[in-house]
């Protein structure tokens, strides 16, 4: 009877061990309208792990954020000028398309929060030496470059409410939205832009 009972208290024991480590999934951000809240903080510094990818859908107005377990949160966003095609030269207005790397965090005295992307890349190049040679720009264009992912003006997150593309080309995401994403988003994130 006493092995029965010591039996039984270390089944117990150990059933209490495995459900107090058990980790909980963190709450997913379910709300275009609200910020995403972390589980986990990253330092900007850290790019050796860094469980983040992020796809800008240009079609739906939308910058989702994914980590290992999946969809982590969605962040409306405008662009550059009405046309959401892919961007063709310097001073178009237009957005590029394609897979890109987060270079650099920083503020701008504008808009604040900054996420430099390494636009262009040697597909963008690619692509503008070919249209190029087509004849669909200019022999005398330039491609551009200063690609970022930033906010709006504090004043002027209606612009995102209401499906404004303002910018030369870049991603905006509302103010106080990105001071979130900006938060927890490391420099090497990997990002890809699609139509």
């Amino acid at each position: 009877m006493h092995k029965k009972a010591v039996s039984t208290f270390f089944i117990l024991c150990s059933l209490f061990l495995l459900m107090a480590f058990v980790p909980g999934k963190p709450k997913r951000h379910t709300s275009k309208k609200t910020p995403a809240f972390p589980s986990k903080k990253i330092s900007p510094s850290d790019t050796t792990i860094n469980p983040y990818y992020i796809i800008i859908d240009k079609s739906d107005y939308e910058l989702k954020v994914y980590d290992e377990e999946g969809w982590y949160a969605t962040y409306p966003v405008v662009f550059g000028g009405k046309d959401l095609g892919d961007k063709m030269k310097e001073g178009d207005k237009k957005t590029p398309n394609g897979s890109f790397k987060i270079i650099l965090k920083k503020t701008n005295p504008k808009w604040g929060a900054e996420l430099l992307l390494n636009y262009p890349t040697t597909e963008s190049y690619q692509r503008f030496k070919d249209r190029k040679q087509k004849g669909v720009i200019p022999k005398n264009a330039r491609i551009g470059d200063g690609i970022a992912i930033h906010a709006t003006r504090p004043e002027e997150e209606w612009t995102v409410d209401n499906f404004y593309n303002w910018t030369d080309g870049c991603i905006s995401v509302k103010y106080s939205e990105m001071k979130d994403l900006f938060s927890y988003i490391p420099v090497g994130t990997p990002v890809t832009i699609q139509p």
